[in-house]
């Protein structure tokens, strides 16, 4: 890429400014040879006029041929500050001059090279991110979550002989075993998303919608519709990840009372919507509530993610992923 453009510094561009600067020269010599303009020693104030308005002429011509020549380069550099390497597939217009057609064609491949490394190196570490997510609950589940229920069974057994003196005591360590079971079967379920493999996307977010609304007394209403058809396990997993975390951020830091998820499929694109009645997301929000992992997570199947904030009061978030990938 260097390498082009040095050769498009020294070619054509180098070539037209230097024949705008020799056409303006040219034209200021002609202009003293056809003229009866002379110059004498010393110069008198005529003389002086006549080669100041000169020079203003020429430093004026100069400088149109220069803005000129370099703006179409000037606009281009513009369009590069704009562009968001979060969103998939956005291109420059490959338009205007020879040199800004190969430095805008560059400047594209530059991008196509990056989306897909940059989606490589999401898509091996969100794998990895999903392989530990795995390994961890299959370890709560079956070796905390075993030791924990071996003591409440051992406290049940102890709750018949134990005095009477201490059998209160006995029975508040069951109820908190009994709670932390119960929190570690949560946690193994936020990890590991059996409903997903097991029942489909559909009754997977169905079932999210209940626990979250459940857990955090949030009345969630949710609109799925049934023609989705096959998203294929990857698409799948991005937009169930992407819910659970919208709306376990809708519950923990937007003071809503309602929130409503809908998924459906219009034309070569699935979209996911999640909205709420809250406090709205805050500004910037890029780095905020766990946006960054879900825009990463939509860059794994070129999805779009959008975060606002309504003007009716509250956040939506936007997911919407193409399906002829």
């Amino acid at each position: 890429m260097r390498s082009q453009l040095m050769r498009m510094t020294r070619g054509s561009l180098y070539r037209r400014v230097f024949l705008l600067n020799a056409a303006v020269f040219v034209l200021a010599t002609l202009a003293l040879t056809v003229t009866p303009a002379t110059i004498s020693f010393p110069v008198e104030a005529t003389e002086a006029i006549v080669l100041v308005v000169g020079l203003g002429a020429i430093l004026v011509l100069n400088a149109f041929a220069l803005r000129t020549a370099f703006a179409p380069l000037d606009r281009l550099t513009r369009l590069m500050s704009e562009v968001d390497l979060q969103q998939p597939r956005e291109r420059l217009e490959v338009a205007g001059t020879s040199e800004v057609r190969e430095l805008v064609g560059v400047f594209n491949d530059m991008l196509d090279r990056l989306e897909t490394e940059r989606r490589e190196s999401s898509r091996r570490a969100l794998a990895a991110q999903e392989g530990e997510r795995w390994r961890v609950a299959q370890e709560l589940h079956d070796d905390v979550g075993q030791v924990l229920t071996g003591v409440l069974l051992r406290l049940e057994s102890l709750a018949g002989r134990a005095p009477t003196e201490l059998l209160p005591d006995v029975r508040a360590t069951q109820d908190a075993t009994r709670d932390a079971i119960e929190r570690i079967s949560l946690v193994v379920r936020q990890l590991r998303p059996e409903a997903l493999t097991d029942l489909g996307l559909a009754k997977a977010l169905a079932a999210l919608v209940t626990r979250v609304s459940h857990e955090s007394g949030l009345r969630i209403s949710h609109e799925i519709r049934p023609d989705l058809g096959d998203l294929g396990d990857e698409t799948e997993l991005v937009i169930y990840r992407v819910a659970q975390e919208s709306l376990t951020n809708v519950a923990r830091h937007s003071q809503a009372t309602n929130a409503e998820l809908t998924l459906e499929r219009t034309g070569d694109a699935v979209i996911l919507r999640i909205r709420d009645n809250g406090v709205g997301l805050p500004q910037p929000p890029q780095t905020r509530h766990g946006i960054l992992g879900m825009r990463e997570r939509a860059m794994l199947i070129e999805a779009t993610l959008l975060t606002e904030n309504l003007g009716s009061g509250g956040a939506q978030v936007t997911l919407t992923a193409p399906l002829d990938r």
